[in-house]
């Protein structure tokens, strides 16, 4: 009789344990942010292999196909995986990233695309996602797709595909994704990933360099 109750509760923390594993990124601070490493002059986390920049083809906020590698040629272009529901890390991170870049000269803000895939396409319509993206910054990019579609584009990146908890009804579902943010430099490779907890003054200290420097500015001085 208690069967499925206790099967509920298996299902949720097992849930609650992949949750975990994905936003356990390497951190070196129990706030979840990132001490300056010196041996590679980066807050963010060096990646020991840099992950190339796979091309791939969604469709924007206004329907328009939007190809990945094309359309961030030659930028710093920071890639984020997450939905307009999550309770926490989706909006601090890209609240974090904004907040910073608010404060960059227009030069430099030219120079960097935040491009967001929606990990719910059921409830993350584009008109939803258009609008929870430009609380944040009217040129964050909002991309859209099936489930099948975003999740093979994380495994292309190595990243965990993102799934929805079972256990919860179909109005307040929790989405387990990626809590990392992937910077692309114009070499068109990601060498340093972001974890949930990145300080916005660690954000405004890598960015202008990546942006204008690249990755090998980064080298220890």
């Amino acid at each position: 009789m208690h069967e499925p109750n206790r099967l509920m509760r298996s299902c949720r923390l097992a849930f609650s344990a992949m949750l975990i594993a994905l936003a356990g990124v390497a951190c070196s601070r129990e706030d979840g942010s990132a001490d300056l490493d010196d041996a590679t002059g980066w807050y963010g986390s060096v990646l020991e292999k840099p992950v190339p920049k796979v091309d791939f083809s969604l469709r924007d906020t206004e329907g328009r196909p939007f190809e990945f590698a094309s359309e961030t040629e030659g930028f710093l272009t920071l890639l984020f995986f997450g939905y307009t529901n999550c309770p926490d890390i989706c909006p601090i991170h890209l609240a974090s990233i904004a907040a910073v870049m608010r404060d960059f000269p227009y030069e430099l803000r030219s120079r960097i695309k935040v491009v967001f895939v929606s990990t719910d396409p059921e409830r993350d319509t584009p008109e939803r996602l258009r609008s929870w993206l430009d609380g944040f910054d009217e040129s964050f990019v909002g991309l859209l797709g099936t489930v099948e579609q975003v999740n093979d584009i994380e495994r292309s990146f190595g990243l965990a595909p993102s799934f929805v908890d079972p256990a919860q009804d179909s109005e307040s579902y929790m989405v387990g994704h990626a809590a990392q943010v992937l910077a692309f430099t114009p070499d068109n490779l990601a060498h340093i990933a972001y974890p949930f907890g990145t300080r916005q003054s660690d954000w405004a200290k890598d960015l202008p360099r990546l942006a204008r420097e690249g990755f090998g500015s980064g080298k220890a001085r």
